[in-house]
């Protein structure tokens, strides 16, 4: 049964900062930030610019491009982050009042950058096994920047965190941009590497936290995540891509375009290479940062305007995200024949 892409929606704040801005708040050469880290410039969220409500710009977006009535729709999961208006709350059931999605039900899903292609499987798999979902919104928004502290050279990697919100329309009996098979992984032996300490059960936020800097992002065995991760990371963001074209019926030289998240670009050089793919077979955000699990519609939108996806392309949506997870979608663009 095929479940196809009818639309997307991404929504990006006014305000950003530059490459030269992060350079000097984390008093590091801006070459480093630029070309090694590959931040050229970044989104930072406005004063409206809160995480759920960027979902709901974006899925309103999606809707107009598809001319689709929100009641319509039957199912709405909310793919951003927990960071959001209020702690305790169901984003996906505000993004159905304020669409006016009234004939939806909703829930909220979480695999940090990994949601969206890990959304995507769930999406499929449900509207397959229930006659009663046929048309779905994916939609959410991403603020993660707000707990970057940039004095903080332990989380330099996370430099790039951006801010903006995206959604995917999908339509079971949709002949075209079918979602194919995704592949999952996850690592349990990572899960505390990455972590806000404050905040939680472990550890409530209180003024001594927030004075020592407690209620932001930090890595808490920098030295043993590297040499951890540098042994898996590689090798199965690569596995994920590799496997879910496989499961989808095809091989690796038969992908189009590859929609990756933001990376430093060294990193984002090695997969192509090791994929056999050009630089023009996917787009490298420097201009945009690091907007989690929206990247990759981000990527398809962009490269969409570019020219760089036609009807028949085979498409490949890739994440990786912290606790870790890596997964990837393949989709087949447009009209494409589907026998592989």
């Amino acid at each position: 049964m095929k479940v196809g892409i009818i639309s997307t929606g991404v929504y990006l704040p006014k305000d950003f900062m530059t490459g030269e801005d992060i350079a000097v708040m984390a008093g590091i050469p801006p070459v480093v930030v630029e070309d090694k880290m590959g931040i050229k410039k970044k989104y930072i969220p406005g004063p409206n610019d809160h995480t759920c409500e960027m979902g709901i710009i974006a899925a309103k977006l999606a809707l107009e491009k598809a001319n689709l009535d929100p009641l319509e729709i039957d199912l709405i999961i909310y793919i951003g982050e927990e960071h959001k208006e209020y702690p305790l709350w169901t984003a996906g059931i505000k993004i159905q009042e304020a669409i006016g999605a009234s004939n939806a039900w909703a829930f909220d899903v979480a695999l940090r950058c990994g949601t969206t292609v890990m959304a995507l499987k769930v999406a499929k798999s449900m509207m397959i096994a229930d006659p009663k979902i046929n048309t779905v919104l994916l939609a959410g928004g991403y603020r993660n920047g707000d707990f970057i502290d940039y004095q903080n050279p332990r989380t330099r990697f996370m430099y790039n965190l951006s801010a903006g919100g995206g959604a995917i329309l999908l339509k079971k009996g949709h002949s075209e941009n079918s979602i194919l098979e995704t592949k999952m992984i996850t690592d349990g032996s990572f899960s505390e590497d990455v972590v806000v300490v404050a905040g939680g059960t472990k550890n409530p936020i209180s003024k001594e936290a927030i004075d020592q800097r407690l209620n932001m992002l930090d890595v808490l065995d920098p030295e043993g995540m590297k040499q951890r991760l540098e042994q898996k990371s590689m090798e199965n963001f690569l596995q994920v891509i590799r496997q879910s074209v496989r499961m989808s019926g095809y091989q690796e030289t038969d992908i189009n375009y590859l929609a990756m998240l933001h990376m430093k670009k060294s990193a984002h050089t090695y997969v192509l290479s090791e994929l056999g793919l050009s630089a023009d077979q996917s787009i490298y955000l420097e201009d945009y940062g690091h907007i989690g699990q929206i990247d990759q519609i981000l990527s398809l939108e962009l490269a969409l305007k570019e020219g760089k996806v036609r009807d028949g392309d085979l498409v490949v949506f890739v994440s990786a995200g912290i606790g870790y997870a890596w997964g990837a979608t393949t989709i087949k663009w447009g009209k494409g024949d589907l026998d592989g």
